[in-house]
């Protein structure tokens, strides 16, 4: 039985199977849905959980070398929730671009982990790999 880390079952197999140069999108509540790619649907009410609470959980044993944003996320969303996002990243290396080229990633992602976030443009595809210091 698992008493630490991610307890979620479909959360582990999913991230079991991801290799490397593998995506996975972590969105909030309203992204679109992919009948063909796997979504794992957390959301329980409002901000419960966030995207950022996800990414805080699985950084622990996901090694991710990429984060792709739309840069929408940064028109509609103030300073202090960009900063709390880029903070959040370390040393990951992300791209904020265009919200459609964004959403044309994700067909080949291994799966989709959606949350309850309610901050505009808030989703964040991973690419695993890890990050050289």
């Amino acid at each position: 039985m698992l008493n630490k880390g991610i307890l979620n079952p479909q959360i582990n197999n999913l991230l079991a199977r991801v290799r490397h140069m593998n995506s996975l999108l972590i969105a909030d509540r309203g992204f679109t849905y992919y009948p063909a790619v796997e979504t794992i649907d957390i959301s329980l009410v409002d901000d419960i959980p966030t995207v950022l609470q996800v990414l805080e959980a699985i950084k622990p044993v996901f090694d991710v070398s990429q984060i792709y944003m739309a840069e929408q996320f940064l028109l509609e969303n103030t300073q202090s929730v960009q900063d709390a996002f880029i903070k959040s990243f370390g040393k990951i290396p992300y791209t904020f671009e265009e919200y459609h080229a964004m959403k044309n990633r994700v067909p080949g992602a291994i799966g989709i982990i959606r949350t309850a976030d309610t901050i505009q443009y808030a989703n964040m595809l991973l690419v695993s790999g890890r990050v050289e210091n």
